[in-house]
């Protein structure tokens, strides 16, 4: 199955602790159906100090599942479900259902 949501997307969160944040995704986890998306699900982890890094608590993206993102609308910003379809130069691209707007150029 084609990938709905791709690294560098811009979606909205739908439910949860950051419900209705907007935020563009960093990483896509295919096999744990899951995005890590900047800004959004961070998470405090404890940090031993390394030669490279300082320690102390630091704050980081934790995955979130896919089911509880969608795709931000180009035209509005709002969520939106991804459709796909077949021009007619043959190029398969993805576009948005709400304003039927395309995704990939």
């Amino acid at each position: 199955m084609a990938a709905k949501i791709k690294k560098g997307d811009k979606v909205v969160v739908l439910t949860g602790r950051d419900k209705g944040k907007t935020g563009e995704v960093v990483q896509v986890i295919p096999k744990e159906e899951r995005a890590v998306v900047r800004g959004v699900n961070l998470v405090k982890r404890h940090q031993r100090q390394t030669a490279a890094q300082e320690g102390g608590i630091i704050s980081k993206e934790a995955p979130i599942h896919l089911s509880n993102l969608a795709y931000a609308d180009p035209k509005d910003g709002k969520p939106t479900r991804v459709g796909f379809k077949v021009l007619e130069d043959g190029r398969k691209v993805r576009f948005a259902k709400r304003s039927g707007d395309l995704i990939d150029g």
